[in-house]
């Protein structure tokens, strides 16, 4: 299992009237939480799509617990629970600056050849910084 935990300061623009963050920004943070824990691996989503996969978002779920607050210096916890193949789930839980989980969320991503739209494997350099996450140390 990979975790990465990334903070992120709520913003005025992230908020609704209320100085609550907007319900339709917590997708923003997933891709945040994501795009960051690849990038902690040494792996970049950008030189994925220029070698010719992209990951189009094909499942997202949003569960509200408690509001996230204008200036709440939020934590995007990213897990990968399982090693990706054709598909790859990410588990999210934000965090306030109390440490009060405050959401939880989950997408599913596909790997897809951008030459035919296609669904194709993770790519190996992804596996490969995953897999030590993934085995039982003896």
């Amino acid at each position: 299992m990979y975790i990465h935990n990334y903070q992120y300061r709520v913003r005025y623009a992230d908020t609704d009237q209320m100085g609550y963050v907007y319900y339709g920004n917590y997708a923003r943070l997933y891709e945040i939480g994501r795009v960051e824990a690849l990038r902690s691996l040494g792996f970049s989503y950008k030189a994925m799509e220029d070698s010719g996969v992209m990951m189009p978002v094909y499942e997202n779920k949003s569960r509200y617990i408690a509001p996230a607050l204008y200036d709440d210096l939020l934590t995007i916890r990213t897990t990968i629970k399982t090693l990706p193949a054709a598909r790859v789930v990410f588990h999210y839980e934000i965090y306030n600056s109390s440490e009060t989980l405050v959401h939880i969320g989950e997408t599913t991503l596909v790997f897809v050849r951008m030459e035919n739209n296609r669904l194709t494997l993770a790519p190996k350099e992804l596996l490969e910084k995953l897999e030590s996450y993934f085995t039982e140390k003896k």
